[in-house]
């Protein structure tokens, strides 16, 4: 995801004009969850500004800061005495819509200590796979395998429910892997982790390529998070207070946010993500592409397959094919 996310927290990267984290919140939020504690470590204050006390979104929410590295498991542990006797924890990094009601059920019914939501992939070589028992109760984590050698095609999904006694097994003021250590750990002792899959869409969003897919897949509705705007004709939506000049041409699918001007002539479209308060000359062709709040893109250019950072400025008449690029902050002279 660099350059795009160097300054800011991966989970606030925007998906359709959004940051990811709030999609969570809301998601959770319908699901009946009013108490949130966020784990922060890089960049904080970007996600504290952004969501406050959570008092706008008619939920609670306390931050949990590291003050060093304590990896998957230490953030938890570091959270502990904001923490119920019961837990959801999600890893913000990966897009996922899951219904958490047969979680739960699953997680009361074998009354261990932790259930994993796990979901399946086509090759599981690249992630730890789980051996199950016909229960779900978790063997084993095989790190990576060969495709032929692997035990399933079932991978941690990012998403668990925690009993808070399993954090006594986590030891305080270190960096430890949930994964690698804790999970294993738990397992020999007999703590009962269990795991099930959870149903839902599910995207690791940390490279670019999946970045474009999770837009894709939101433009395609295969994800269906809620988006701003009214759509206008099949597979177009506007938002509001947007100026669309003379004879431009919306070739669907296309999401256009708020007070988003457009130039005379201009194409826009297919797949093109377009944020808040951007500026197009006349006669910009604009596809595959999403752009981050507050871009400017001057007359006669085209751009394809590229990924802009916020507050970018194109000049007029280029051709840019897979850019992918940031506004740097501009150095404070002394």
């Amino acid at each position: 995801m660099r350059p795009l996310t160097e300054g800011m927290p991966k989970p606030m990267a925007p998906v359709g004009n959004r940051p990811w984290l709030e999609h969570v919140l809301l998601h959770l939020k319908e699901q009946g969850i009013s108490e949130f504690v966020m784990a922060v470590k890089h960049y904080p204050d970007v996600i504290r500004n952004h969501f406050g006390d959570g008092r706008r979104y008619g939920v609670r929410i306390d931050y949990s800061e590291e003050t060093k590295l304590l990896g998957t498991a230490g953030a938890i542990k570091n959270a502990e005495p904001l923490l119920g006797d019961r837990f959801l924890v999600l890893n913000a990094d990966i897009i996922h819509l899951t219904d958490l009601m047969p979680l739960l059920e699953f997680h009361e019914a074998h009354g261990g200590a932790v259930t994993i939501g796990l979901t399946d992939v086509e090759d599981p070589s690249q992630y730890g796979v789980v051996e199950q028992t016909p229960s779900g109760r978790i063997v084993r984590f095989v790190e990576k395998p060969p495709r032929h050698e692997a035990p399933s095609n079932r991978i941690n999904a990012g998403v668990y429910i925690m009993e808070k006694r399993a954090l006594e097994w986590i030891p305080p003021g270190r960096e430890t892997s949930i994964e690698r250590e804790t999970f294993p750990l738990l397992i020999e002792r007999g703590l009962g982790v269990y795991g099930t899959p959870v149903r839902g869409y599910w995207m690791d969003m940390g490279t670019r390529d999946r970045y474009r897919k999770v837009h894709w897949d939101l433009l395609d509705r295969k994800l269906a998070l809620p988006l701003k705007g009214k759509e206008r004709g099949t597979g177009i939506w506007v938002g509001e207070h947007t100026d669309v000049g003379s004879g431009v041409l919306f070739v669907p699918p296309v999401l256009i946010g708020n007070r988003v001007r457009i130039g005379d002539r201009s194409v826009i479209g297919p797949y093109a993500v377009i944020g808040d308060d951007c500026e197009f000359g006349r006669g910009v062709r604009c596809s595959e592409t999403i752009l981050w709040d507050r871009c400017k893109v001057s007359h006669g250019t085209q751009l394809n397959h590229c990924i802009f950072g916020s507050g970018l400025e194109i000049g007029s008449s280029h051709i840019m094919v897979e850019a992918v690029m940031k506004r740097m902050p501009e150095a404070v002279q002394r």
